[in-house]
């Protein structure tokens, strides 16, 4: 009998090695997102007439910083090695934060505005992808990912898109950030 009115079985979820492999990088992007802001806050900490500036990326760096921390513990709980690119995510993050800070106030800001559009949007996948099996991570990458929308917000109204060369910096980042999502799911 065929019941048209029934709801479909909810999806099943992700296995245990997908699940691995979406901690590692979330993982590897929270400890990314923290070496671009210590690379922002590297050369703002340094510029007095800079302070609120610095002040602003040490509140957004203080928020990757507890995600960071619980993916810390998620990978061990879970046993998941963490991404083994992690000095190559230092240095990058670090370098990237630096030189857009380097670029200015706007450019630092189109930096953040840019990550955290494919982060929030990744965790948007992740949300859908994790189905009823995971309702705790569920919620945990949910709650992020409107810290990283909150983080984006921010950066736009501080006027990322009014950086120099935005659309090219903002474009660089984006595919950068994606290509270290692929990489880091694996290494």
């Amino acid at each position: 009998m065929n019941n048209s009115h029934s709801k479909a079985p909810p999806k099943p979820g992700p296995k245990a090695a997908q699940i691995g492999d979406m901690l590692r990088v979330d993982h590897a992007g929270e400890y990314g997102a923290v070496a671009i802001y210590r690379g922002q806050r590297a050369v703002f900490d340094r510029l007095p007439h800079k302070a609120r500036t610095a002040a602003l990326l040490k509140d957004m760096e203080e928020g990757e910083h507890h995600h960071l921390s619980t993916f810390d513990r998620l990978l061990t709980e879970r046993n998941v090695r963490p991404t083994l690119l992690a000095p190559l995510w230092n240095a990058a993050g670090f370098g990237l934060g630096a030189a857009t800070a380097l670029l200015g106030e706007k450019a630092a800001m189109a930096c953040t505005e840019a990550v955290e559009d494919v982060i929030e949007k990744h965790y948007a996948q992740q949300i859908e992808d994790l189905g009823e099996r995971e309702p705790e991570l569920r919620e945990t990458v949910r709650q992020f990912r409107e810290d990283e929308l909150g983080h984006k917000h921010t950066a736009e109204e501080e006027g990322a898109r009014e950086a120099p060369g935005y659309r090219l910096l903002s474009r660089a980042i984006r595919l950068g950030c994606k290509a270290a999502i692929r990489v880091a799911e694996k290494v």
